[in-house]
């Protein structure tokens, strides 16, 4: 066959496949006509309903309710009657000038909130007037809500995307809601559901005149999955209670499976605050409240020197290291001195071996132990990379790389930082003598301080923490949270720290918590604050023998461990195991307890007056 032939028969088969698909496109396949007649047909997303949230025992934290949202299509927009669009909204101009340009920025195709999470009452109201405005709409979609005004910080809450968001997820478009903190957010996967599309034909009134091709194009919403937490409700709304009037959190776990238990943050507020047309103006008041932070979750962000309850992890890294034993003593004289160094103590003084050291928290006990682990080494950057790597096996100083949605690493140092910091290499160990009694350059977040106490309490493991057990009923079973993570430290040094914590409830600085009806164990300490009075600090679990929980609490500004710290953990521990409190007392004082004078002192100290605080 000739060459110019076999081009004409190629040529004249490929005309023939093109024309072929314009005649389908334009004349049989129906589903074009949804981009052909934007003037005659709408399109209606439907929102899925959201994930519920349950706590672990089966209390339902998250629902949804219904809210309508006012849409607008900037190109169906003839004329706009300003004035009593304002009336019917009861909004000013302003609002009105600044969301048609935003919706017309967005799209002038596509639809967009103009006024979102209207009541019955206003949309009742809006309907009816809705044919005057072309290009208006109203449509349906679920909000949360919150059964139990609490626990703000663990489910979070949700808020509309925003230009950035979509761009960075193509999946969203204008007016999708998304999780902006907690549960809500580390699962939106999972909770969020996958949208429907409903096709409406409407007239030149805008109204709905019917079904677009009998809804043949439609598509049904997919709900979203429930999520069973880790919080037991009870114990959280009972550690939100003891927080009230004081800055701080509480972080509880539950050492056989790092399943978090209460993650207080204080202050806090009612989630409600964040749905309805007041959400976006209850949102800001929380965002700029700058003293209080009630939006900021102390529990995974705030980060504090752990004070005198790293001295049980140094007791148990000077065992492994074979620098410390049980029979070890030291005699303090009001603290430690070397040359001109002095480190002041409080535990009444003598010679004292392991197990009273850590119920007295002996200050000179611990300097002298953190000093002869790092001259255990030939050099001090040995010694000191050495400790720093056994403090980094509880999980201190890094992301635990856990299922919430923020946090910080706090900070553990080694002998870079130290050769950095000095400027020079020939420092030795009491150079950093300060870590020896866990201030210095260390700070912890509450919910390390939490996890490093389960491995405590776990002879030497521990489970990455985590918020949520169950989704649509079916355990999660990621071997990040299933697979326990060991500490450089052998489970036969543990006892005898156990014991010495066990004698801090039982004749030490938390003896005024003790219960006699359950065996605990826990370590008080006071951790420096340079903007006031010292934080008030405690790490506890029990029972001793296979323990259900492990707690640590952090009052700011709350003097010392015993003060506030250690009664809250107590109660909390009594509460969950034997649940009831017993101790009316220690109950009342705690929630009655009110910290508003140290911190104005505080505020006062760091902006020169107290005009602008605000009481937690």
């Amino acid at each position: 066959m000739r060459r110019d032939l076999l081009f004409y028969l190629i040529f004249g088969v490929l005309g023939m496949i093109f024309l072929g698909r314009l005649f389908t496109i334009q004349v049989t396949d129906t589903k074009y006509l949804l981009s052909a007649e934007n003037n005659a047909k709408r399109e209606v997303k439907i929102y899925p309903p959201r994930g519920y949230i349950y706590d672990r025992n089966g209390e339902l934290l998250v629902a949804n309710q219904v809210g309508y949202d006012l849409m607008v299509i900037p190109l169906q927009v003839s004329s706009l009657d300003t004035a009593f669009l304002c009336q019917l909204l009861d909004v000013d101009t302003a609002y009105v000038r600044r969301h048609m340009a935003r919706a017309i920025n967005y799209s002038r195709y596509q639809p967009s909130i103009f006024l979102g999470m209207m009541s019955d009452e206003r949309y009742a109201r809006i309907q009816e007037e809705l044919y005057k405005f072309p290009g208006f709409y109203t449509q349906k979609r679920l909000l949360r809500d919150y059964p139990i005004p609490g626990a703000a910080n663990v489910v979070g809450f949700i808020g509309e995307v925003n230009e950035r968001f979509i761009r960075e997820n193509p999946g969203y478009s204008m007016g999708d809601l998304t999780g902006k903190g907690g549960i809500d957010k580390s699962y939106e996967s999972v909770l969020r559901g996958e949208a429907g599309r409903r096709f409406l034909m409407v007239d030149n009134y805008n109204r709905e005149v019917g079904r677009y091709m009998d809804g043949e194009y439609d598509t049904l919403p997919v709900p979203g999955q429930d999520v069973t937490s880790t919080i037991d409700i009870r114990l959280q709304l009972l550690g939100e209670e003891l927080m009230q009037g004081k800055r701080g959190s509480i972080v509880a776990i539950e050492p056989s499976s790092g399943e978090i238990l209460a993650l207080v943050s204080a202050p806090t507020f009612d989630p409600n605050l964040l749905i309805g047309r007041q959400r976006s103006r209850n949102y800001t008041r929380l965002f700029y409240d700058s003293i209080n932070k009630p939006l900021y979750d102390r529990g995974l962000l705030a980060e504090y020197p752990p004070g005198s309850p790293f001295k049980v992890i140094n007791a148990l890294i000077g065992l492994q290291e074979g620098t410390l034993t049980p029979n070890t003593s030291y005699t303090c004289y009001g603290g430690f001195r070397y040359g001109s160094l002095h480190v002041g103590c409080h535990c009444g003084g003598g010679s004292m071996a392991l197990r009273r050291s850590i119920s007295k928290s002996c200050n000179n006990y611990y300097c002298n132990v953190f000093k002869r682990i790092i001259e255990n080494y030939p050099t001090a950057q040995e010694g000191m990379n050495a400790w720093s790597n056994h403090v980094k096996s509880f999980g201190l100083g890094q992301f635990l790389n856990n299922d919430l949605p923020t946090g910080k690493r706090g900070f553990v140092p080694n002998a870079d930082y130290y050769d950095r910091a000095f400027g020079y290499t020939n420092w030795r160990a009491v150079s950093t003598i300060s870590l020896g009694i866990g201030q210095g350059e260390l700070v912890v977040t509450p919910i390390q301080l939490a996890n490093m106490t389960a491995a405590i309490a776990n002879h030497g493991y521990y489970y990455t923490p985590h918020i949520v057990r169950e989704i649509d009923g079916e355990p999660i079973n990621d071997p990040q949270y299933t697979e326990p993570k060991y500490t450089t430290v052998d489970s036969v040094h543990f006892p005898e720290v156990i014991d010495g914590m066990f004698d801090v409830f039982e004749a030490g600085t938390a003896r005024a918590s003790r219960l006699p009806s359950i065996e605990m164990c826990g370590k008080t300490g006071t951790a420096e604050n340079p903007h006031g009075q010292d934080h008030s600090i405690f790490i506890a679990f029990a029972p001793r023998e296979n323990p259900q929980i492990a707690i640590a609490v952090i009052v700011e500004n709350g003097y010392w461990g015993s003060r506030w710290a250690a009664p809250i953990a107590s109660l909390m521990i009594e509460d969950y195991i034997n649940g009831e409190i017993t101790r009316d007392a220690m109950y009342q004082r705690m929630i009655e307890g009110d910290l508003s004078e140290e911190y104005r002192s505080q505020y006062i100290e760091i902006f020169g007056n107290d005009s602008l605080f605000v009481a937690p």
